[in-house]
């Protein structure tokens, strides 16, 4: 098992001082994120030969390695401009993968066209969340035979306010895709959008599960949908949070009981967004209380 740092509270270090940080906290991987300075968020990757050999050696002075790259780019925009563009970055940071040898890159089902081209961004409409589908599969078509081509396996989450934000059908669409390079990513502060029982839920995806993100959460559903308070009232904003644990209500033993009952061996990644002002400690303290439980668990 790998367990990781998503690092996206660090953002404000170079590119180069990232290794010693995470080393710091005590991990020995990084699930490198979108940052300006690397695989921007739905552009082109900010990527050039000098930037590749620096960062290679901070991560071998610091002995760290990266699990997972995590473009984000609109592959499942029903605008065929946009989309042709962000198949065409995909296809550059796989190339960047392998300059790191990188096996794993890790992304979401996405949020359909850009804001501005004026269709839903959040695909909650019928035919909207067809188009982004549609969108989304042309997009694997062209990509799936470079990631087998290159040996890379692709770990695909649903996430809130995706064209496919829920556990089903999520688990299916990667099942149909029938490639061993293309894997499911459950993520933990979106359990209750998958729903409320995590031993059936984990034990539904282990045939494809391969990566895990950890942080907290509240369950949005319970209390009438008062754990949150939005405005204007009956808003159908997704709203979740990325806290350490025991912050929220995800049962955790049931979550680390039952990937140690599937027989989980893939990437454990810290994601917590929460606490910019004290980073540090929660990336020490979640790696403190993954390997805490993974001691009780996986024996």
């Amino acid at each position: 098992m790998k367990i990781a740092l998503d690092p996206h509270m660090h953002r404000h270090l170079s590119l180069d001082e990232l290794p010693g940080k995470v080393a710091e906290l005590g991990y020995e991987w990084i699930e490198l994120s979108p940052r300006a300075d690397f695989l921007e968020w739905f552009k082109a990757p900010r990527v050039f030969p000098e930037r590749i050999r620096s960062l290679k050696k901070s991560l071998k002075a610091n002995g760290v390695g990266i699990a997972s790259l995590l473009p984000m780019y609109r592959w499942a925009s029903n605008d065929e401009v946009e989309r042709q563009a962000a198949v065409k970055h995909w296809k550059r940071a796989i190339e960047i993968a392998v300059e790191l040898e990188v096996d794993v890159m890790n992304s979401e089902f996405g949020r359909g066209p850009h804001p501005d081209k004026g269709s839903c961004y959040c695909c909650h409409t019928g035919s909207m969340i067809e188009a982004c589908e549609d969108a989304w599969w042309r997009s694997m078509e062209e990509l799936v035979p470079t990631f087998e081509k290159q040996g890379i396996t692709l770990h695909v989450e649903p996430h809130p306010e995706d064209w496919c934000e829920t556990l089903q059908p999520a688990v299916d669409i990667i099942r149909t895709v029938n490639s061993k390079n293309v894997k499911f990513l459950y993520c933990a502060p979106h359990t209750f959008y998958f729903g409320d029982d995590t031993k059936a839920m984990l034990r539904q995806c282990a045939d494809v599960l391969a990566h895990v993100h950890v942080g907290d959460t509240f369950n949005h559903r319970a209390s009438s949908g008062l754990r949150y308070i939005l405005n204007p009232p009956g808003t159908q904003a997704r709203v979740h949070q990325h806290l350490d644990i025991g912050q929220g209500e995800v049962p955790w033993d049931d979550f680390f009981g039952t990937l140690a009952e599937i027989g989980f061996d893939g990437i454990m990644t810290a994601c917590v967004f929460a606490w910019e002002d004290r980073a540090d400690h929660s990336g020490k303290f979640m790696r403190s209380e993954m390997q805490r439980y993974i001691d009780q668990y996986f024996k």
